[in-house]
Formats: C-alpha cells, structure tokens, sequence
C-alpha cells in the first residue's frame, strides 16, 4: 500500500493536537510537572502544524523561513518541556538546562542558516536527535523517588525517535539529492513518520502513567501525614517506632520516648478560637522538628498530644532536647501565635531488651500526667523526676 509522507506527518499533528486538548480534562489539578507535559505536548503539536503550514507557501520565501523556524522553536521548546516534567517526575527538583539551550540553539541555527537546505535539515535533525537522546539518558538514571515502568516505555520511545531523526539529518545533510524535501518519499522519512506516530501514542500513555504514579505517592504520604502539621500520623508513627525499637534492642543502643501535651489548649481555643488553636498545633510541630536531632521520628499522637521517638539518646540528650523546645517556645510564641505557649512532658526510657512500645507509652504517659499534676510546664521522667529545666541567661 502506497504511503504519503504528507498523511503521516498530519496524523502526527491531528493526534498531538488532541493530546494537547485532552490532556488537561483527563489529568484534572495538576501539579508543575504535568503542566510542563502539557505545555510540551502543546508546543509539539504547533510545531509540527506550522512545518506542514510552511509547506503550504512559496519554498524559500520569508513566510517559509519564518513558519519553519516557528516550527522548530515548538518541536525543540516541547521537548525541553518534557524533559523538565520528567525530571520532577524522577524526584528532581533541579532539571538540566541542556535540553533548552539546545533548543534555543537549534532555533537561532536554523533560522540563520535557512537558505541552505541540506545545513538547515542536517542541523535541526541532529540537534533534536542529540536533544531526544538528553532526555533519553536522564529517564535511564536511577530515579530518587519509586516509579513505574512508565520510564522505561518512554526511554524506547525516545532511543527510536533518535534513531531515525539522526537518520534523517544525514540523509538531508550528506545526500540531499534523494532527500530533497520533508516530504519525499524516501523508506527513512516513511520509518520516520511511522515511528513518530507510534512513539507520540507512547509518550502519551508514558505521560499519564507518570501522572498516575506521582498521585499514588502522593496518596500513601497523606495516609502517613497529619495533615493539620505534616508530621507523622499516629499510624506511621507506630509502625516506624517499632522499627526503631527493634533496632535499638537487636543493637543494645539507648532509646527514650518522649509524650508531650500543650498546656491549657482548651482555653487558647476558648480565648482565641479554633483557628488560632490549629496555629498553635502547627507552630509546636515546627518547633519540634527544629529542635529535633537526626534520627528523632515525631508525630501528632491525638489531639494537642505528640510523640517523639529519640533513637540513640540518653538522660544528656533528653534534658537538651527538652531545654531547646521550652527555649524556642519562650523565645517566639508570644511574637508568632499572640499568646505564650507551654507544655507538659513525660519520658520513658528502654529498659532491657523485653521491654515494648506500648509500655513505654504507658510509662511516658503516666510521668506527662504527673508533669501536669505537679503545676504543668514541666518534664518528668518514669521515676518522677523532673528533668531540669534550661538556665536563664
């Protein structure tokens, strides 16, 4: 069967076109990287319709060359899009800036070197195959985050683009006599445009399997996050301390569990309101990963009650761990909440290697309940001893 290059390339557009409008409806509230997807696959498709627009004048003329290179800055620019939404995909917050500034380059190229037919195909096919192969790599690198199989279809997808872009752009560059348009009938612009109609449909489920693995991880941290502070749920929390535990019997290291409640909340709430009582349960858990140590896991326990697990850490440790937080709260909760802000503590140490976190709990709870009996704004440990509280300086 006969095929028509002209066909294949505006079935590329026709479909890229309607990625770029049903991409937005499907995917719903998106985050950047998807956005940047859209607008890739946005900038691809106005690429690829203004080059066979530019078909459509005088060949050489000024509305040739300027459609043409419009074209090209959409192709390239789409494709320095993806490569920054796959990269944030892949949990980088920092992207290459090479994908762009080749696209940059290959548009300014093309745009000044247009007369010359065999330079601009040799040129802008190069580029782009050396752009898609960037993008190509950066997919093969190790992910920082899990992710599906999604790179992979689009690591393939991409390798096959290179693969016959470059094939086209020596073929332009080196025998122009049997590539002398876009559109000629030659096997290495029929794979070109077959490949590229496939690999767009790749791409495009490669987009919204990525799409799909970012709101599952974005799904499991929120069933593991309080999501009034964002520390750690009471769920979590359990099952990391156990871990922790674990750890710290099967290589005899010290731990110590500290149970903590905010002094007289039920009145910040009455004399305040609700508002500033969240506000106040938000500022606590940043002042309790501030004075954290690396290691500590903490989490909103219930309520105005926290928890932090203290791996490693001994009565010296505590003791600094509990004038730090009471130091920090003295020293800015009147200027960020309006109001002092003061808590109740209870310590449980480990005690031999049978001991458990729901004794331990217990253990902290009971001393928290006697901080409070004892006048609040205080620590006590399991024996009932008040850890001391920081010097005034």
């Amino acid at each position: 069967m006969p095929t028509d290059i002209a066909s294949l390339l505006f079935a590329l557009t026709l479909n890229m076109l309607v990625m770029s409008v049903a991409l937005p409806s499907v995917m719903g509230e998106v985050n950047t990287a998807a956005r940047r997807a859209q607008a890739g696959i946005f900038a691809g498709a106005v690429g690829w319709a203004l080059l066979l627009g530019s078909g459509l004048t005088d060949a050489g003329s000024w509305a040739d060359r300027a459609l043409s290179t419009l074209a090209m800055a959409g192709i390239a620019g789409g494709m320095a899009l993806n490569a920054v939404a796959f990269d944030l995909w892949c949990g980088r917050t920092t992207s290459s800036r090479a994908p762009a500034a080749i696209a940059v380059l290959l548009t300014l190229g093309y745009g000044i070197g247009f007369s010359s037919y065999a330079f601009r195909v040799g040129w802008a096919n190069g580029l782009l195959a050396l752009q898609m192969a960037m993008v190509a790599a950066t997919l093969w690198r190790k992910p920082l985050v899990p992710v599906g199989r999604w790179r992979w279809l689009l690591v393939v997808a991409l390798l096959a683009q290179t693969i016959v872009t470059a094939w086209r752009g020596v073929l332009g560059a080196f025998f122009t006599d049997q590539f002398p348009t876009f559109l000629t009938l030659h096997p290495v612009n029929i794979a070109f445009g077959l490949v590229a109609n496939v690999t767009s449909m790749l791409s495009l489920a490669g987009i919204l399997l990525a799409h799909r693995d970012e709101a599952a991880r974005g799904l499991q941290l929120l069933a593991t996050l309080d999501g009034l502070t964002g520390v750690f749920n009471r769920r979590a929390w359990l099952v990391q301390a156990k871990l922790d535990l674990a750890i710290s019997v099967r290589y005899d290291q010290p731990l110590v569990l500290l149970m903590l409640d905010l002094d007289y909340f039920k009145q910040i709430n009455d004399s305040h309101g609700h508002e500033a009582g969240d506000r106040a349960l938000r500022f606590f858990a940043v002042a309790l990963q501030t004075v954290s140590r690396t290691g500590d896991v903490l989490c909103r326990y219930g309520g105005e009650e926290f928890c932090v697990l203290m791996n490693r850490a001994d009565h010296a440790a505590t003791q600094s761990f509990d004038q730090r937080l009471r130091a920090l709260l003295a020293a800015s909760a009147q200027e960020q909440l309006g109001h002092q802000l003061s808590y109740s503590a209870g310590v449980a140490t480990r005690v031999g290697a049978g001991d458990t976190l729901e004794a331990m709990l217990r253990r902290a709870d009971v001393a928290l309940y006697g901080a409070k009996a004892l006048g609040r704004a205080r620590t006590l440990d399991a024996q009932g001893r008040e850890l001391e509280p920081a010097s005034a300086s």
